[in-house]
């Protein structure tokens, strides 16, 4: 699926377009039931990363990452295919990474891990290694906010506990 938004638009309202197309998308191959689709990037002193397309990209995006802060966004889209009910919403985690070695980053690129992460990295894999704490939900971070998807479905009916 493209992922490219051509319009300039804001972080949380990115999220929550690509996650509706994803959410739309498959919905097309559905009868019916609910579509659950999420959408995360990393956004740096304004600069939005998505997944890199390369080493040097995933080296790029790491060191810039490094001794600084940064906040994660992720998209939330659930669809009801039957009644056409739709929720659309976004949630936002801040990371903070201490300053790791070129050398560190060169190991962890080498991993193949960063590749299909936005950001390039996996705060649920090695990546923990270059996180020295969040504010926020960590499963948003993860690419899923677990405890948003939660209360959406009681408004769809679904308790999840």
């Amino acid at each position: 699926m493209e992922e490219n938004i051509q319009e300039i638009v804001t972080p949380a309202r990115l999220v929550e377009l690509l996650s509706m197309r994803k959410a739309e998308k498959a919905a097309e191959e559905l009868p019916n039931g609910l579509v659950i689709a999420s959408d995360t990037v990393v956004v740096w002193k304004g600069r939005i990363m998505g997944k890199p397309d390369s080493r040097e990209d995933a080296m790029d995006m790491l060191s810039c990452l490094q001794g600084d802060q940064h906040s994660v966004f992720s998209g939330l889209a659930v669809l009801d295919i039957k009644t056409g009910k739709s929720h659309l919403s976004w949630e936002e985690t801040k990371v903070f990474f201490r300053q790791a070695s070129t050398k560190e980053i060169e190991l962890y690129v080498d991993s193949g891990e960063p590749f299909g992460k936005a950001g390039a990295y996996a705060i649920q894999g090695l990546g923990a290694v270059f996180v020295t704490g969040i504010e926020g939900c960590y499963f948003n971070v993860v690419g899923l906010p677990i405890s948003k998807l939660s209360r959406v479905l009681k408004d769809f009916g679904v308790d999840i506990l």
